[in-house]
């Protein structure tokens, strides 16, 4: 198994790791910073520093069960130490836009009752699918205000790991409308924004809820009969 160092510390840049294994197009790691991308966030870029030479990551991903760093060069042979740096403007931008998307969450959850159907993000922008029957320009004017009264009120944002039973004792640890956490996970990431939002996720945040920045709904449409779709954009800082 891979250690995964972005679990626990969303901001470490750089990082040492130990290659176990060269795959050929790429290698898989002791340890990393790089997350390989899920439940709509996107995969981390940057570079593996061996060899005194810094080498571009042309994708961090999962195959046959491995995290593997595919590199646009012959990749080192196991048992070489490497140093990985994060893209970090890519990485920042994402953990705000997936803390954006929890604050989205956590309010329509609140004052709304609605299930998340769907979801996908790219950097300073997310889109969420609920179970809404009814979508109009008033309610989603609404719904801008409440999330940005939620960034300004600098909510911590927390992780624990916990053991699946522990977990699931916790009330709507689940928002999406079908659980989609396979039955062989026995420990459960939980990512909390103190006061609004509890859910396991697998994902990279900030610290706090100021971080995000302004929020804009850029866009609303329906996409069936209670199913709507709300675009979110963030403020570059």
């Amino acid at each position: 198994m891979t250690e995964l160092l972005y679990q626990t510390d969303s901001y470490l840049r750089q990082f040492e790791a130990v290659v176990r294994e060269n795959l050929g197009i790429g290698v898989v790691l002791d340890r990393t910073a790089f997350f390989p991308g899920g439940g709509g966030q996107p995969n981390d870029s940057g570079w593996l520093e061996f060899g005194g030479r810094r080498h571009k990551i042309v994708r961090v991903g999962r195959q046959t069960g491995k995290l593997v760093h595919e590199l646009e060069v012959e990749p080192p042979p196991g048992g070489t130490t490497v140093r990985g740096i994060l893209d970090w403007d890519l990485r920042f931008a994402l953990m705000r836009t997936h803390s954006a998307m929890h604050i989205l969450c956590g309010v329509i959850w609140r004052d709304y009752g609605a299930s998340v159907t769907g979801g996908q993000m790219k950097p300073l922008q997310g889109r969420m699918d609920f179970e809404f029957e009814r979508m109009k320009k008033e309610l989603v004017e609404e719904i801008e205000e409440k999330i940005n009264l939620e960034v300004t009120a600098a909510r911590p944002i927390t992780v624990r790991i916990l053991p699946r039973e522990e977990a699931f004792r916790i009330p709507d640890l689940i928002r999406t409308k079908i659980n989609l956490l396979p039955e062989h996970i026995q420990e459960v990431r939980v990512v909390e924004i103190a006061g609004l939002d509890l859910q396991a996720d697998g994902g990279t945040h900030v610290a706090n809820t100021s971080e995000v920045g302004r929020l804009r709904i850029a866009d609303y449409k329906s996409k069936g009969r209670i199913n709507k779709r709300l675009v979110v954009a963030l403020e570059d800082v």
